[in-house]
């Protein structure tokens, strides 16, 4: 189901004008992982409706990268129990190519912090996987520190004391196939790791 924190959001004027809808958290409401991504993707309009990225407003599903972080999520044994969103909820359309995206603004990320910190309150999940570099700065925001260097945080579980969870950062699944051999993993090494650190996260939570 749509998790729909605030109908009609129009804080972000870009945001506003280009998106047909926007595309709030889906899931679990006591899901114990919460997967964040940047921004979604523009969707594909006659897409069955799990594809639908923006078009449907479901969050992290459009194409490729949506894709890959569920069947990656679901392959660690979390598919059941986990909840997709992203730090900025509406498709941030570049301005020479509607169809096509650009980076959300850091105003745009203001914005759009206080959806997510709803999210985390109102779930409490034991862990907050974010997928790439924005998507961690975002949580890291949301708890007044910055992000000093993404790939060495990768897997190194960060407690949030104010959101009262764990923040696990992972690569973006667009980036996943040329880090993860830098990193000094195979990929069944890497899917591992995550299993294993979630895992040990949720498990030992009170």
């Amino acid at each position: 189901m749509r998790n729909v924190i605030e109908p009609n959001c129009e804080r972000c004027p870009a945001l506003a004008e280009h998106r047909e809808c926007i595309s709030w958290g889906t899931g679990p409401l006591d899901a114990d992982v919460l997967v964040v991504g940047e921004a979604p993707g523009a969707g594909i309009p006659d897409a069955d409706t799990w594809r639908g990225g923006n078009w449907t407003g479901k969050a992290y599903t459009s194409r490729h990268s949506g894709r890959r972080i569920r069947r990656i999520v679901d392959q660690v044994g979390y598919g059941d129990d986990a909840y997709y969103t992203n730090a900025v909820k509406c498709f941030p359309a570049d301005p020479d190519d509607p169809s096509s995206n650009r980076e959300p603004t850091p105003e745009e990320r203001t914005n759009c912090r206080t959806h997510l910190v709803t999210e985390v309150e109102t779930l409490e999940p034991t862990v907050v996987l974010a997928t790439g570099k924005h998507a961690t700065a975002s949580v890291l925001a949301a708890e007044e520190r910055e992000l000093d260097g993404f790939l060495k945080t990768v897997l190194e579980p960060v407690r949030c004391s104010r959101l009262e969870t764990w923040l696990v950062p992972i690569l973006h699944p667009s980036y996943q196939d040329v880090w993860i051999g830098r990193l000094g993993y195979e990929p069944a090494e890497y899917l591992e790791a995550i299993r294993s650190t979630l895992e040990e996260l949720c498990d030992g939570a009170p």
